[in-house]
């Protein structure tokens, strides 16, 4: 089962390293991975997705509290309720007669294009992986030239009482 886990880190060099090595170390796969700074600049918030039984899982939330760098470690998918979103730019080849069309798969998934050149539209698509599969399976066969996407952002959502 995929699992999606937040990871609060300090911002220093060899974090994200130490984190992949225990990954790769003990034979886990990172799916995805997304890093950025928070609003307190010596921390970093890491997310990435997994798989494995809630053993694995787990396994790796104990190993992953063990490192020096780790603050906080929150596996969202099994918190409850959340946020999870992607995004992709998606290069699809643009002739005349595909532009109508391009533009109005873009109105209807409310992408974005983002560039625009003679032969080529770039498409920014945000929101959860079935969202951005399908985009691209409907831009297919128009021609895609080139994909680059994300990894996954995921938020706990907050309890909401009267």
């Amino acid at each position: 089962m995929k699992h999606t886990l937040s990871v609060l880190v300090e911002n220093n060099p060899g974090a994200l390293s130490r984190i992949a090595g225990l990954f790769s170390g003990r034979g886990f796969n990172i799916e995805s991975l997304c890093v950025a700074a928070t609003l307190d600049p010596t921390l970093s918030h890491m997310t990435l997705t997994t798989s494995g039984d809630d053993l694995i899982i787990e396994q790796i939330i104990k190993q992953l509290n063990r490192l020096v760098d780790v603050y906080k470690v929150v596996d969202v998918t099994e918190e409850g309720a959340y946020v999870e979103r992607e995004m992709a730019l998606i290069k699809a080849k643009a002739e005349a007669e595909t532009r109508a069309e391009i533009l109005r798969m873009c109105d209807i998934f409310r992408c974005k294009v983002v560039d625009v050149s003679p032969k080529t539209y770039t498409v920014e698509v945000t929101g959860p992986k079935t969202k951005i599969d399908a985009v691209i399976e409907l831009l297919k066969p128009i021609g895609i030239k080139e994909i680059a996407k994300t990894g996954v952002i995921a938020m706990s959502r907050e309890k909401k009482s009267l």
